[in-house]
């Protein structure tokens, strides 16, 4: 499925400052580049990399003095989901049997203390089977028991502070999703696409469980289509794979992101709860 994606940041710099952003759509085996360009107004060097412990694609440019500029990426991406029956899988991989690189995705991280989060995931989820009913009933239940409320939470916020507060935004409710995952002995990872028909329009924050050998996406908002997404980066939480990361005194005075879908078949993928069909992006 074809889509087109753009995003477009005004940044006002009041002292020389660093800015490290992550908004390139990801190259991978299911998601292709067909166009893509990086327009920064005024002019800025901007330099392209990629970090050791994945292939997120960031960019990092230098304001030596105080200034206003933008930011403009636009790209079409050809994506491709595939359906998994999983009917079949009935418990958790064995950490035994794992492969070392699914393994961090165990571990609590910063945003994500899973090791805080066993007693609750345990009592309500603990005695579902199939592994991935499991996670569909733990974003289900962080759906119907967390707010989604704009501006209730900030960079600080973690998936143990959301679940006492029982409100936040994308980004708390796919962490809380992935600390109860962990809990479980489930590996997880943060996962920020371009989403199409989020409303309102913006950079979108879910997750994904590894189940039966595939990466599986979940989003406990519920606020986009499942097949809809552009994937942008992954990690072990947001620390990872933050929009921007900043060094310096700055202050962002717009934003703007949308994601269309370029063919006129789309049909938007949700999951059934009484279906144990799987989506992955890999």
């Amino acid at each position: 499925m074809k889509f087109q994606v753009n995003s477009e940041i005004q940044y006002q710099v009041l002292q020389p400052s660093t800015f490290i952003l992550d908004i390139h759509a990801l190259r991978t085996s299911t998601q292709t580049i067909l166009e893509e360009s990086l327009v920064v107004d005024p002019y800025l060097r901007v330099e392209e990399f990629s970090s050791a412990q994945n292939a997120n694609r960031f960019i990092r440019l230098e304001v030596v003095e105080p200034m206003n500029f933008k930011i403009t990426y636009k790209a079409t991406v050809d994506t491709l989901t595939r359906v998994i029956d999983q009917k079949q899988e009935k418990g958790v991989v064995p950490v035994v049997q794992l492969d070392g690189d699914i393994i961090p995705y165990l571990f609590p991280s910063r945003y994500c203390q899973s090791d805080k989060l066993q007693r609750l995931a345990n009592n309500k989820f603990g005695k579902v089977e199939n592994t991935f009913a499991k996670v569909v009933a733990i974003t289900d239940w962080i759906y119907e028991n967390v707010e989604y409320l704009s501006g209730s939470t900030d960079s600080q916020t973690s998936a143990y502070d959301t679940v006492t507060e029982r409100a936040g935004v994308c980004r708390d409710f796919a962490h809380l999703g992935i600390a109860l995952c962990r809990a479980l002995s489930i590996p997880a990872r943060y996962f920020t696409a371009y989403a199409y028909n989020l409303n309102p329009p913006d950079f979108h924050a879910c997750f994904e469980a590894y189940i039966g050998g595939h990466w599986i996406i979940f989003d406990a908002t519920k606020l986009a289509p499942l097949n809809g997404l552009v994937k942008i980066a992954n990690g072990r939480d947001a620390a990872d794979a933050a929009v921007a990361s900043i060094f310096g005194n700055v202050v962002c005075q717009s934003m703007q992101v949308s994601s269309e879908v370029l063919e006129e078949n789309f049909e938007p993928f949700f999951y059934d709860s009484k279906e144990l069909k799987a989506l992955s992006y890999e």
